[in-house]
């Protein structure tokens, strides 16, 4: 009998270098792109924080821990992280380290959807024939990504996490609960006073995520050698991101912390961010720049490398069930 020849395999996505071996589109510049990813994104803020938090609750409070603070009772407290955590412990439980927590879930989502969102759309419009983006365009979307989420979600949501964070150093707190707290800072300081710190709160996120986005997708065009078609593991996205937090982190902590003392409850005897950073130049040195690194760093690097893990394999399940 005769053998049949083979019969030659017809890509059935001639047009589209960014499908997978198997069909599964990588980044696909359609319409939906970046709804899937603001969907996914989404969900990744909400579950990320609820592991990362309590560190975050430690930065924050290391960074707002002034030597020699002007209010009474609002002295230097800590002497380090190990002492910040067991004294939250003893005067308050447990539980006390996930104080302001209900913040961050409420602004997480938001604001991972719209980094996400917002990224998975310029990357759509910029990507080059085979799919990928070059040096100064990876940077340029991670740019846009923090700016966006900076103005719309970040600025505020980080503005009353510091504040209840900040209140709670107080002899006597004042915010029974997160509703409670933005009215009464609403009511004293108007919608502004929800928009502390706008100025350095874009310049943090713009950098952060010009360097976390352009990190990761360098690190997986060298995992991929090129071939847009090799799916990255989320596992490896997870590794990745944790390297990307990581540079992060020593990159822009010192904005972090004028962006934090900006939006503190002390935040009126600065006339402005250049102010802020002077009188912690003056008042308590460089150093003070790196206050709260190393739980920012052991946060930052967890965060990310989950966010980047758990959207992968959101986005890889979302563009299987929605093409």
């Amino acid at each position: 009998m005769e053998a049949r020849p083979t019969p030659h395999f017809r890509n059935p996505f001639p047009q589209r270098p960014w499908v997978t071996r198997t069909g599964v589109p990588l980044a696909t510049p359609s319409s939906n792109t970046g709804l899937k990813g603001a969907i996914a994104g989404g969900i990744t803020g909400a579950l990320e924080i609820t592991i990362t938090y309590p560190t975050e609750y430690v930065k924050t409070q290391l960074q707002l821990d002034e030597k020699g603070g002007g209010n009474v009772g609002r002295q230097k407290q800590y002497t380090g992280i190990v002492d910040c955590v067991k004294k939250t412990i003893q005067s308050k439980g447990v539980f006390g380290l996930y104080r302001g927590l209900s913040v961050l879930i409420y602004g997480s989502i938001p604001k991972s959807a719209v980094r996400f969102g917002v990224f998975e759309e310029l990357k759509g419009k910029m990507v080059d024939g085979k799919g990928n983006l070059n040096a100064s365009t990876r940077l340029l979307c991670g740019l846009g990504a923090g700016v966006c989420e900076a103005v719309f979600a970040v600025t505020p949501m980080e503005t009353i996490k510091v504040k209840f964070i900040d209140d709670q150093r107080l002899a006597q707190p004042r915010f029974r609960g997160f509703f409670h707290g933005v009215r009464t800072i609403v009511k004293e300081q108007g919608v502004g006073g929800v928009y502390k710190g706008v100025t350095p709160t874009i310049l943090k996120q713009g950098t952060n995520q010009a360097m976390r986005f352009f990190v990761v997708d360098t690190l997986k065009d060298i995992y991929r050698g090129g071939d847009n078609s090799v799916v990255v593991p989320p596992l490896i996205s997870g590794f990745f991101g944790g390297i990307a937090g990581t540079v992060s982190v020593f990159g822009n902590t010192p904005i972090d912390v004028v962006k934090t003392r900006m939006q503190g409850l002390d935040a009126n005897k600065y006339k402005n961010t250049l102010d802020c950073a002077i009188q912690i130049w003056k008042n308590e040195g460089p150093i003070a720049f790196y206050k709260g690194t190393v739980p920012r760093l052991g946060r930052v690097t967890l965060d990310v490398a989950i966010s980047f893990m758990i959207y992968d394999s959101f986005m890889e399940y979302f563009n299987k069930v929605w093409p």
